[in-house]
């Protein structure tokens, strides 16, 4: 059972409306589970990753870190950050307004931008050979021109299997972890969500969710979305029967 981080978690009733049908068995397969994800995903609104929107939870030393060294005045070359799925590494780096390259789809770095002065490099584990002979180019390059490499991995830069050298440079700057959020903080989160968008959860909505539904905050956020605008075109209150009605239709097409 999720206790409820602050009153307002165990009130809000927020959230998306679109059908999502895979959270309704108490023990979902790993299958169902990434389809779920993948449909949660794509009911997102078009809002761009920014350092405002991102929930900070116990990383609020390095988003200070992060925006004192996005400053125009700073010229440290490299900025890493690393952490495990859902920290919100990703987020960050697409908030930073650099050129943005994810190594997961593009290990070459083949459609980077190599002329941009500023970088940022997600999944760079996921670097083959010729990527990371790229990625140390380029680095050597942001540092002779004044330019900048924001870089980020699930592991810190002297655990990366990459070529020793590409390595020492990640590491050579400065280095931030980022933790996930604790379910307290996603329900502290989850509810500021509810309240600014002037919804009201009955007080076991939220547990009902966490036991069924993907736990990292974009999932989450946007199943809020999908229970809110379901519960507007049918005109009736966020009650447990109408989540199990989103989760259950959800995975019905």
């Amino acid at each position: 059972m999720v206790e409820c981080a602050t009153p307002i978690a165990c009130d809000p009733e927020s959230y998306p409306k679109r059908p999502l049908r895979a959270l309704l068995a108490a023990s979902v397969p790993e299958f169902e589970l990434s389809l779920m994800r993948q449909l949660i995903l794509d009911l997102l609104p078009e809002v761009p990753p920014s350092l405002d929107n991102y929930v900070t939870g116990s990383n609020a030393e390095a988003l200070t870190g992060l925006a004192d060294w996005l400053a125009p005045a700073n010229r440290e070359p490299v900025f890493f950050l690393w952490g495990e799925a859902g920290a919100g590494k990703s987020h960050l780096l697409q908030a930073s307004q650099a050129t943005y390259s994810d190594a997961r789809r593009d290990p070459a770095l083949a459609r980077a931008d190599l002329q941009d002065a500023f970088h940022a490099v997600d999944n760079v584990e996921a670097l083959d050979a010729s990527g990371q002979v790229v990625a140390f180019n380029l680095i050597n390059r942001l540092r002779a021109v004044g330019g900048r490499l924001l870089a980020a991995a699930s592991v810190p830069p002297l655990r990366l299997d990459l070529r020793e050298d590409l390595r020492t440079r990640l590491g050579s700057g400065l280095v931030y972890r980022l933790q996930p959020l604790s379910d307290p903080e996603k329900l502290a989160a989850l509810a500021e969500q509810a309240r600014a968008r002037g919804l009201v959860l009955p007080a076991e909505a939220f547990n009902y969710l966490f036991a069924r539904a993907p736990r990292d905050m974009r999932s989450l956020t946007a199943l809020l979305i999908a229970i809110d605008r379901y519960s507007l075109e049918r005109k009736r209150p966020i009650t447990l029967p109408l989540l199990r009605e989103v989760l259950q239709s959800s995975l019905d097409f």
